[in-house]
């Protein structure tokens, strides 16, 4: 164990910063000597914390925390079961401490992280190992690691509501307990408080977990100082669909009886999340509102560091730019990591890059170290396989540039109209592959190959000036580069293993490796885009489309950043229906779209799109076709 030097010693303001409290006596009965001007744990010549605690004798506990809510109509208010490990040292020197916090749905139904990791109690229902590796790597740092089971999940009672304000609340109520205003209580009974904590908490997770750190860091609870969304919803209406265009029908009550426990008593509740989700309608109700974190950015009080993939079509990447656009709106501290990936966490693709930035953050946020954390460029993006660039901002770009469509081309102005008959059998391959022939149901437009290097850095649309005749039909773009390359397709575990923290015979540190992987292939999708044309002008009030009359309609796709080589040439397929990535809508419409009030808006810093004097043959062989991810087996 390593004591720091009394040389090294200085005053308590010199190293705190933005959550730090005066450290005071541990709760009643604790014998606690006077506390140190620093912590043991805090090294100040490098202003960062330091693994001084022995893991094996950390204080492992599992509390129930009292809420007022009934969500299972028992007469009975709800308990949140909270697992925490602590190191022990700190009591003695009464020396509190932050949290590090991961409320989660999964704990008992399907594991966490790579490797399905879920808690394990010993014979007095008391936790002995939490999933994952913060409490290894940061309990020997002076930080708390607190694993929420939300209501209605795991050790918790009540049911869930997939995001919305009682799942919300429920972690609220924690956070509530840790700053001293709310109660709780051990399996027998006794009450018990968190006399050994600061207050100052940092929430983290990846996919549900990282959504729920955005859904309570949007309640502006005190207390809640930093948050850490993994590959994270922002707006569950978004996760579900895209512009009244559903992904999958019914999933709300699927995915609140997959991660609840077993109580018949939630069948109500799940059913009433099927009554309430608008399948029927893809409108924007007062039930996405609730579950909807954007709208309340302006409440967001704790800083926020997230990170995304790029190929991510599990959570897609319109999440990470609207929580981020929203939270630039409102002045948040933030920082962005842009991975190539799919849904992967960065523990698994840039491990000890991201464990010592991930150190930092919190010692900056809840130790109130001043180590320069938040002097660093605040956006890291992967521009190849494993090539990081920084920039100070993100999208590079807030005014795409508008690219005119002609027939089959892009960059062009053009006259005169097109057709598509909408052809619900068009698979993904048959859209892409030939882009130069005539198929019906789609409508191909081609760049001529790129003359210098272009990045892509916002979020693309297409805006389409067209007549149906139909009162509503789904619309769908992608953009596409066509060029032969080795393109990322996945990771793959491997048998190699590192270790992040201490170890004991029952909690090891050690986690796999993965592999990228990468395929060589013709083609890639930059961003794909769905729209249902009558949601168009309004998500929440749609304007039925008048057969025969011209209206503009317009395509969001995901937000990207890519940078397409040079000689790559850029297309653009616009098609009705898409049964491989959404589900099956199709109204058998036609529409017609006039190509001179037509266009492609591309947010670019560099290059430009001209269109091509002649179109020329593309061969494309599909060998490895890309299957949207099933949200009825979401990866955790």
């Amino acid at each position: 164990m390593t004591i720091l030097a009394s040389s090294a010693v200085l005053s308590l303001a010199t190293v705190t910063g933005p959550a730090v409290a005066a450290p005071i006596p541990d709760g009643p009965g604790a014998t606690a000597s006077a506390a140190p001007s620093v912590p043991q744990h805090v090294d100040v010549r490098t202003k960062s914390t330091q693994p001084v605690y022995d893991y094996s004798d950390a204080i492992r506990e599992s509390v129930y925390v009292d809420t007022t809510m009934d969500t299972d109509s028992d007469g009975k208010d709800d308990v949140i079961a909270v697992d925490i490990v602590r190191p022990s040292e700190p009591a003695l020197t009464g020396v509190k401490i932050p949290v590090i916090m991961d409320a989660s749905p999964y704990y008992s139904c399907c594991g966490r992280g790579n490797e399905n990791e879920k808690k394990t109690y010993d014979s007095d229902g008391v936790i002995r190992k939490m999933p994952l590796y913060y409490d290894n790597y940061f309990v020997p740092r002076g930080y708390a690691m607190v694993g929420v089971d939300i209501v209605g999940t795991g050790r918790s009672t009540g049911c869930g509501d997939v995001g919305g304000r009682n799942e919300i609340q429920s972690v609220v109520d924690v956070i509530d307990w840790l700053n001293g205003r709310n109660t709780a209580h051990t399996a027998d009974g006794q009450a018990v408080k968190a006399s050994w904590t600061t207050g100052a908490v940092g929430m983290i997770g990846k996919s549900y977990d990282g959504t729920l750190a955005n859904g309570v860091a949007a309640t502006g609870v005190k207390g809640l100082k930093t948050i850490v969304p993994i590959s994270a919803i922002s707006s569950w209406y978004d996760y579900t669909r895209s512009g009244g265009v559903p992904y999958s029908d019914d999933y709300m009550p699927w995915l609140a009886g997959y991660v609840g426990t077993d109580n018949p008593a939630c069948d109500e509740v799940r059913g009433e999340l099927g009554d309430n989700d608008d399948d029927d309608t893809g409108n924007y109700t007062a039930f996405w509102s609730e579950r909807d974190y954007t709208k309340d950015a302006s409440k967001v009080k704790a800083s926020v560091f997230m990170t995304h993939g790029l190929s991510d079509y599990n959570v897609q990447t319109n999440h990470f730019s609207q929580w981020w656009s929203a939270l630039s709106r409102n002045n948040v501290p933030r920082k962005l990591w842009l991975s190539r990936e799919d849904h992967v966490d960065p523990f698994e693709f840039r491990r000890d890059e991201w464990v010592d930035e991930l150190h930092k953050w919190f010692d900056y946020w809840l130790q109130g170290l001043q180590n320069g954390v938040m002097k660093e460029p605040a956006v890291s993006i992967e521009t190849s396989s494993d090539v990081w660039r920084d920039y100070k901002t993100w999208p590079a770009v807030n005014r795409p540039v508008s690219v005119p469509l002609s027939a089959g081309k892009l960059g062009a102005a053009g006259k005169g109209s097109v057709m598509i008959t909408d052809d619900p059998d068009l698979t993904e391959d048959d859209i892409v592959t030939d882009p130069t022939d005539v198929i019906a149901g789609r409508q191909m437009f081609l760049s001529a190959p790129l003359t210098a290097p272009m990045r892509v850095s916002g979020t693309p649309s297409v805006t389409l000036r067209l007549k149906s005749d139909s009162t509503t039909t789904p619309v769908t773009a992608r953009l596409i580069e066509y060029g032969d390359a080795e393109r990322y397709s996945g990771v793959r575990t491997t048998d190699d293993s590192t270790c992040e923290g201490s170890s004991t015979d029952y909690d090891d540190s050690c986690y796999f490796t993965v592999d990228k992987l990468t395929t060589q292939s013709d083609h890639g999708i930059v961003s794909r885009g769905w729209i249902d044309a009558a949601h168009s002008k309004s998500l929440s009030k749609p304007t039925p489309l008048t057969p025969g009359k011209w209206t503009t309609v317009n395509v969001p796709l995901r937000a990207q950043d890519q940078i397409i080589p040079k000689g790559r040439v850029v297309g653009l397929a616009i098609t009705l229906s898409d049964t491989g990535w959404t589900s099956p809508n199709d109204t058998g419409a036609t529409i017609t779209i006039d190509l001179a009030g037509s266009k492609l808006n591309i947010p670019v810093t560099s290059g430009k799109l001209a269109a091509p004097t002649k179109i020329q043959p593309i061969d494309v062989d599909i060998t490895t076709p890309t299957q949207r991810p099933d949200l009825h087996n979401p990866k955790n």
